[in-house]
């Protein structure tokens, strides 16, 4: 194992500890937080009673929806403005702030146009996440080197081979890292969406127990996200990192 892993394990073991010993001292009281073992073990209380079971499968839904939704959105608006060097100069300045605008602002608009349900949950989601993507595959496009759009055109092949059998293979290796980006703001606006556009998920539960001071229910599935979004992060950077290892040969 690397230093960098066992630093990185120990660092967390430390945290985990540290917050163990100061709830098991009463430095923080049960009514503020449990200890991270009593959340652990009411988490899985939990997935074996199956009493969150929807909640799971609707958040995993919509964030998988969202998730896709957005790669595909985002590679193939980043592959439209891409050879259109003037639009892309009068977009990418937007692309860049776009974050600095809260997109939870435009809740009341998505409720009229979507109603209460899953739809405004994962347009919000998309939102979160396209941009990214977008810029992304900007970046990854950047990198094709020229001999390879040369030789697509030497073979005369129509644009759509090109993107999809030239620009896509040889940009893989960067646009992984828009995809990792955009898995992670489809949690974000998924998750947090549902605290108040939703009568199910995970983020709804969540609220759900906060307001009626349920609190080992709160944490045992706020520790099911974290651990979830931690086990989701490692799969897709050991993909990432295949993909790199490519690239680097």
């Amino acid at each position: 194992m690397k230093v960098e892993n066992c630093l990185r394990l120990a660092v967390i073991a430390g945290l985990i500890l540290g917050l163990e010993l100061l709830c098991r001292i009463g430095a923080i009281p049960a009514t503020v937080m449990i200890a991270p073992s009593q959340m652990f073990v009411h988490m899985c209380a939990l997935l074996a009673s199956g009493k969150f079971g929807l909640d799971i499968r609707t958040t995993l839904m919509n964030i998988a929806a969202a998730s896709v939704i957005a790669v595909l959105l985002g590679f193939l608006i980043g592959l439209a403005i891409h050879p259109l060097p003037s639009l892309r100069r009068a977009i990418e300045p937007l692309l860049a702030s776009y974050y600095a605008v809260p997109s939870f602002i435009f809740y009341p608009v998505f409720i009229v146009m979507f109603g209460i349900g899953p739809l405004p949950i994962i347009v919000i989601g998309v939102l979160l996440a396209m941009v990214t993507m977008i810029t992304s595959t900007l970046s990854g496009l950047d990198r094709i080197p020229p001999a390879m759009r040369k030789s697509a055109k030497v073979f005369r092949l129509p644009r759509w081979r090109t993107a999809l059998f030239i620009e896509l293979p040889a940009a893989l290796p960067y646009l992984f890292a828009g995809v990792k980006l955009s898995v992670a703001y489809a949690f974000i606006g998924v998750i947090a969406s549902e605290f108040i556009l939703s009568g199910t998920g995970i983020g709804y539960a969540i609220a759900y127990a906060y307001n009626n001071f349920e609190n080992q229910d709160m944490y045992a599935l706020m520790l099911f996200v974290l651990l979830l979004v931690t086990l989701i992060n490692m799969v897709l950077n050991s993909i990432d990192r295949r993909f790199q290892a490519r690239r680097h040969r």
